[in-house]
């Protein structure tokens, strides 16, 4: 099935402008996107061809079954909600049984969830965001070594300082150049984590398995050596440290394959380290939400466009949107504790709405 197939037969029961230009925050660079409602044929609802939902390619466009429809207004997804509290200067067509589906039948104290956990959830994106935008990390990857230090006086070097530096380390003699940490051996030392005795075989003769056994390694490498051989120093490895930043590596840099990358130079330009264009919607989010316990309705035409369009700009601190999200959420918290919403929305009767709808238009076909 076709957004075409569903014009073509005259199955489509809403449909409406959402986004920026429903919540009044377009701009001249914004997008027109459109979401619907349309309805299965009998045969295809009891037979084997319901499809849930039909969208276009960008999916700048979707249209939702009122099946779908109806129960992720039951979950109050706050996208779903949000069609249903459409601005009458957005709403294109409307069949009139579309008016049985009012919104105060399904708002519900679930909309904490879905509204301000949704947001909160991208809060903690957006702070991911920041770290990684401050703290870029070089494309060549760590080994292990980089996280192994020498134990000296009161203090510890890099080990790989140690070891360019070897020859001056005390105790050896002059000319015979940088240990190489495959000639190295090491011993676990009783009752430590992460420490080891270290332990040289220039020689060869040994067979010391080395420090680490290749550069990609994820652990150090322990040795058999013989109980009369003396160690030349002792060696801390923090392996916890390593592991941290191996999963740091790792998404840092399936961020950067994944970006947008228009977007992610946007937010450059502006500065605020942060996707400026997420946080002012995860702030429209938590004032929905607030509104929502507040007032027992939903009403999404924005009434501070100016202070959102300001952040997506990029023109307010990331500690200031961080403050006033905070702020939000502890608004949410206090109306929420007294809101006299019901728990859940009332799935008997919201199903029974449902069964309505659909009665009346298959007897029409």
């Amino acid at each position: 099935m076709t957004i075409r197939t569903l014009t073509s037969r005259n199955l489509i029961l809403f449909e409406a402008i959402s986004g920026s230009r429903a919540f009044g925050l377009a701009t001249e660079n914004s997008d027109t996107d459109i979401r619907g409602v349309y309805f299965v044929p009998r045969e295809d609802f009891f037979g084997l061809n319901y499809i849930p939902q039909v969208s276009n390619e960008t999916n700048d466009i979707t249209y939702y079954e009122i099946g779908r429809f109806v129960e992720l207004l039951q979950k109050n997804n706050p996208n779903i909600l949000e069609v249903l509290a459409t601005p009458e200067d957005c709403i294109q067509s409307k069949h009139p049984l579309m008016g049985l589906l009012k919104p105060e039948d399904f708002l519900s104290k679930l909309c904490k969830d879905t509204f301000a956990g949704y947001a909160i959830s991208q809060i903690k994106k957006a702070k991911g965001l920041n770290k990684k935008i401050l703290n870029p990390m070089d494309k060549e990857k760590k080994s292990i070594l980089d996280f192994c230090y020498i134990l000296r006086d009161q203090g510890s070097v890099p080990l790989k300082k140690w070891l360019r530096e070897f020859p001056s380390s005390g105790g050896v003699s002059e000319g015979r150049g940088v240990l190489q940490q495959e000639k190295c051996g090491l011993v676990n030392i009783d009752n430590t984590k992460g420490m080891f005795a270290l332990f040289s075989d220039e020689s060869g003769d040994l067979h010391y398995k080395g420090i680490i056994q290749h550069e990609e390694a994820n652990e150090v490498s322990v040795s058999s050596v013989p109980k009369e051989e003396k160690p030349i120093a002792y060696m801390f490895c923090n392996l916890d440290a390593y592991s941290a930043y191996c999963k740091d590596y790792r998404e840092y840099w399936k961020w950067v394959s994944e970006r947008n990358e228009d977007r992610y130079n946007v937010n450059q330009n502006h500065g605020q380290n942060y996707d400026s264009k997420n946080m002012m919607h995860t702030i429209r989010l938590l004032q929905s939400c607030e509104q929502i316990f507040k007032t027992g309705s939903l009403n999404i035409r924005v009434e501070n466009r100016e202070e959102l369009l300001d952040i997506k700009a990029g023109n307010r601190s990331y500690d200031e949107v961080m403050k006033k999200a905070e702020e939000l959420i502890k608004s949410i918290e206090f109306y929420y504790s007294g809101s006299k919403l019901p728990e859940f929305p009332d799935i008997k009767k919201t199903t029974k709405i449902l069964t309505e709808i659909r009665e009346e238009l298959y007897i029409k076909i």
